[in-house]
């Protein structure tokens, strides 16, 4: 399918693999999308800057660009920088069309509907997209997919109105009347409300009055505090909503000096925010922000997870919002041809977007026309790389599966850098336009966005998975059963029945590593700082204590990682640690205590802050302090080992230092987690047989440690 994509400064339309149908998402094939005059020209006018520049804007990025550099080395953090810069940036947050699938847990839409579609991250100016069921709303009858292509822009205007509490008979101004404010306008007349516009743009106020506006200030004809002062017999106004976009302050305060006593302001636009205490102290003003389309926006239980508000308590949410600006529309009180300045097919986007920076002549707002096809017709999930060389002999043909930023930053590189051992055949991820460009960048044969392609493709050998992680068990197991060897990303599986499953797949070999190889990315225990820890600890006579701290640093509770798709940090990442005790003392486990601690507020949650103590059978003990309550200036990880009169201290995979034995020690600039050597030994794994890089017991009994661990310390997931 096409897609416009944003890049160094212009924008571009791509083919990329469509996007599948996803649990509690529905996949529509676009008829118009409407391009957002000032987000996206913004968004354009970024993306041609140079990374200087953009650092000089966004101070906070140089912050994580130089962790990422003292953590990672240069080499990964300029690999992130640059899959960033080279993929480009989807764009468009509204649209029109009509349902291809919807997927499980929609019950209330159907194939065949006619839909409009909000959100920044998922109504993309694509030929098909897949959307969040609260991000979608049925068309009402007689509307056409031109008009209801309009809707996020129709609900942003409708929540800054409803902010504003309009009663019958106030007036109000509206600062800015581009294609928000020309929409406010309208959803206030039809309140009842008296309106005044303010502009800069004649063409603007020519506009609105057309369309009902009662008075207009130019800055021409006079002080716009006089004209509002006249309009309202000296009162002021009841209210002023800002839809500009201006970083001057004068903007809000002479909003403020607008108002009445005990008058409101409401800001929809991006504007200048030092605020002058005596503009609103005098008056006891009311100052408020209205967010996007209405409640639920930015919340990701809501929008992405699909729970409603209860309307008794939340009247209007965003999707709310949406039905009823389509409902208006639809009986043709709001008059949106006249703020439609162009229409283009979709495969001129290149000459839309070049429309927008035209200062003389800039339009309110431009739609995007797509090719008509039929509503059972399926979208291309697969597109080659024209640039791709073919396999050299005797390198294992492998398929990145989930191309995130971990993935990107590590995976890939280190893919690259061992061509001699592998040759990247498919990069797979839900995201078309992520696949393609990274499929680019890395030399890949072709991208797709269908697991199953990669699992009919005789070529290719072996897979990767770096998805989220509850999709590493089911993702496994497909494709262990067409007999690919697969590379899973941390965890192995989230719950006991998916560990079973994994288990009964080998049951039925001679020895249980026999079969396609499954290797769990368990990486530290390849690290050379660990293999020199091993290389003591095997030739001790007598059981150890390790100890191992996890710095871990605070996440938020509604990040994916505490959710259904992560898991938790004790399934998600301690497992690392249960790994490196497993791989230490190569004994099964006899006993596991754990302790979590008990917040007092629900800023930490228990699942992040926990003691565990593993003794094992060959009578080592072990423990584990996992803790997101410190500093992220101290070291995140540090291991003492004490085995046979010798103390071992690894700090952040940097420095190992051994005291009461022989032996220099080792100490790196970046930290080397073993991620390459881990590809490595894949590689030789499968080209040459025999012994797994990780004997399949141990996989699954370091999954079983977090298992129980995470049964004893309890859980904050639903």
């Amino acid at each position: 399918m096409k897609q416009v994509l944003i890049k160094q400064g212009g924008a571009t339309v791509e083919q990329v693999p469509a996007p599948q149908v996803e649990v509690g998402t529905i996949l529509v094939r676009v008829d118009h999308s409407c391009i957002s005059v000032g987000t996206e020209l913004s968004g354009v006018k970024a993306s041609g800057m140079g990374l200087w520049k953009r650092a000089l804007n966004r101070p906070q990025d140089v912050k994580k660009v130089l962790q990422m550099v003292s953590t990672d080395g240069i080499a990964s953090a300029s690999s992130r920088i640059r899959s960033k810069i080279v993929s480009g940036q989807p764009t468009g947050y509204s649209a029109a069309g009509v349902v291809l699938e919807t997927g499980p847990g929609v019950i209330d839409i159907k194939q065949g509907d006619y839909v409009a579609c909000a959100g920044a991250s998922y109504a993309y100016h694509a030929e098909v997209v897949c959307v969040p069921r609260n991000l979608v709303v049925p068309m009402p009858e007689g509307l056409n997919f031109k008009e209801a292509s309009t809707v996020t822009l129709g609900a942003i205007a409708l929540q800054g109105v409803r902010r504003a509490e309009p009663t019958l008979g106030e007036i109000f101004v509206v600062i800015g009347l581009g294609v928000i404010g020309q929409l406010t306008t309208q959803l206030l007349k039809i309140n009842g409300v008296r309106v005044i516009g303010v502009d800069v743009r004649r063409e603007r106020i020519d506009i609105a009055q057309r369309l009902g506006m009662d008075l207009a200030i130019h800055p021409d004809n006079g002080h716009d505090l006089d004209e509002v002062a006249r309009f309202t017999d000296g009162i002021g106004a009841d209210a002023v909503i800002i839809t500009a976009s201006t970083p001057s302050d004068s903007v809000i305060s002479t909003a403020f000096k607008m108002c009445r006593k005990k008058g409101r302001v409401v800001l929809i636009g991006d504007v200048g925010l030092h605020l002058n205490r005596e503009d609103i102290y005098t008056k006891e003003l009311d100052f408020r922000v209205s967010t996007s389309y209405g409640p639920g926006r930015y919340d990701r239980v809501y929008e992405e997870q699909g729970l409603d508000y209860p309307v008794a308590y939340v009247r209007w949410t965003e999707n709310r919002n949406m039905a009823e600006y389509l409902r208006v529309l639809g009986e043709g009180r709001i008059n949106i041809d006249s703020l439609i300045s162009a229409i283009y097919p979709l495969d001129q986007a290149t000459s839309a977007y070049v429309a927008l920076e035209n200062e003389d002549r800039k339009p309110l707002m431009i739609l995007l026309s797509y090719p008509v096809h039929g509503v059972n017709e399926v979208a291309g999930r697969t597109v080659a790389n024209p640039a791709a060389r073919p396999a050299r002999p005797g390198r294992i043909r492998i398929a990145l599966v989930g191309a995130g930023a971990f993935a990107k930053a590590m995976h890939l590189p280190n893919l690259r850098r061992l061509s001699d051992m592998y040759h990247i055949q498919a990069i797979v991820s839900r995201a078309g336009h992520n696949a393609t460009a990274t499929a680019r960048q890395f030399g890949a044969n072709y991208a797709t966005t269908e697991y199953r392609r990669v699992l009919d493709d005789p070529e290719i050998e072996a897979v990767l998975i770096a998805t989220r992680h509850h999709l590493h068990a089911p993702m496994l197991l497909e494709g262990l059963r067409a007999d690919k060897h697969v590379l899973v990303e941390k965890p192995l599986a989230l719950t006991m029945r998916e560990l079973t499953e994994i288990n009964e797949f080998y049951a039925d070999d001679q020895q249980k590593d026999q079969g396609p190889l499954l290797l769990t990315g368990f990486n530290r225990r390849f690290s050379p700082y660990v293999q020199r820890i091993r290389e003591f600890t095997d030739e001790r006579s007598n059981p150890m204590i390790l100890n191992y701290r996890m710095n871990v640093g605070y996440l938020p509770q509604d990040h994916w990682v505490h959710g259904e798709e992560g898991g938790g940090r004790n399934r998600g990442e301690a497992c690392h640690v249960y790994d490196l005790f497993t791989y230490l003392t190569d004994s099964p486990v006899a006993a596991i205590n754990a302790q979590a601690l008990a917040p007092k507020t629900a800023y930490y949650g228990r699942t992040d802050n926990f003691v565990v103590t593993i003794r094992f059978e060959d009578g080592s003990v072990a423990s584990l302090t996992y803790t997101a309550l410190g500093s992220t200036k101290y070291p995140k990880e540090q291991f003492e080992v004490f085995v046979d009169g010798k103390v071992i201290t690894l700090t952040d995979y940097k420095h190992l230092c051994m005291r009461g034995a022989r032996g220099r020690q080792l100490r790196s600039r970046v930290a080397d987690k073993g991620h390459r050597q881990e590809l490595r030994v894949f590689a030789q794994a499968i080209q040459e047989g025999g012994k797994w890089p990780i004997p399949l017991w141990q996989q699954i009994q370091a999954t079983e440690i977090a298992l129980q661990v995470q049964a004893q310390i309890g859980s904050d997931l639903p």
